[in-house]
């Protein structure tokens, strides 16, 4: 099923109206390691691509203030049955050897975190489906030894949840679906070229704020007695981008993909009783 096709059909069920949360026990903590790699370009429009190998670690927590979970690692700020207010983060990888920048300075990975309001607007009585509208307002800043801010991103997203797809029992599906905004600092980060590093090819560039592109994601994950599966498919369209005329943007859409694998450590006795 596409985000369309989704979207569509969560449309003609919101006018039967939003059904009650149901809840259910689950275990304080489970925690767990694997592994998994990830393929992505080296900066959303860039030519170059990397595959990273990676360690996978599954967290599930059901803190009072901190949780982890199928919707990530966030500390809920106010908890209400259509609204929360959570704090998100997000990251990106660092740059180095990239095609486009060559013989400009190499990237750092930066971090980002802010608040994120999110509000339920679809659940069903069943807890099978569960739509979602994710406004999360991030800081960035690089991470070295004198990290630097580098501006604000902000990123809504509709979020569907949907369990046993297509009657594949224990899966889950996920789909997201966004524009991204950024401020000058930000985009000139990834985008600008400064006199002193302009070539022939490579012309002067100074970037502005705006409008980024649009994001669609799709996972997939099961939850087994002793170990965990997911993987994941990103679109990324640039189409539209205040910064497109950048001359380190070499592709308008493109797309990542990962999966990973993790076995259970340790499940906790202790069971809290969470919405489902």
């Amino acid at each position: 099923m596409t985000v369309v096709n989704a979207l569509r059909t969560l449309a003609l069920l919101a006018v039967c109206g939003a059904l009650p949360v149901q809840a259910k026990e689950e275990p304080l903590l489970e925690y767990g390691l694997g592994i998994g790699a990830v393929a992505f370009a080296d900066y959303r429009g860039s030519d170059s691509s990397h595959v990273y190998p990676l360690p996978i670690p599954y967290i599930v927590y059901h803190g009072t203030f901190l949780k982890a979970d199928r919707d990530g690692v966030r500390g809920t700020l106010f908890d209400q049955d259509r609204v929360e207010l959570n704090l998100s983060f997000n990251a990106t990888t660092p740059v180095r050897n990239d095609r486009e920048r060559s013989g400009m300075p190499d990237l750092k990975s930066t971090l980002e975190l802010g608040p994120s309001l999110d509000l339920h607007l679809l659940r069903s009585a069943d807890a099978r489906f569960k739509f979602d509208l994710r406004l999360p307002l991030r800081a960035a800043l690089t991470v070295e030894a004198a990290p630097r801010v580098i501006g604000w991103t902000f990123t809504p997203r509709f979020n569907l949840d949907v369990a046993d797809p297509f009657g594949f029992d224990g899966w889950r599906l996920g789909l997201l679906t966004g524009p991204l905004f950024a401020e000058r600092r930000y985009h000139e980060y990834f985008y600008s070229v400064a006199p002193q590093y302009a070539t022939v090819h490579r012309p002067a560039y100074r970037a502005v704020a705006g409008y980024a592109g649009t994001q669609a994601i799709a996972s997939l994950s099961k939850r087994f007695p002793h170990f965990w599966v997911g993987a994941f498919m990103r679109y990324d369209t640039l189409a539209g981008a205040a910064f497109l005329d950048s001359p380190l943007v070499q592709r308008h859409s493109y797309w990542s993909t990962g999966f990973g694998i993790s076995w259970m450590i340790h499940r906790s006795s202790t069971m809290v009783e969470v919405p489902d």
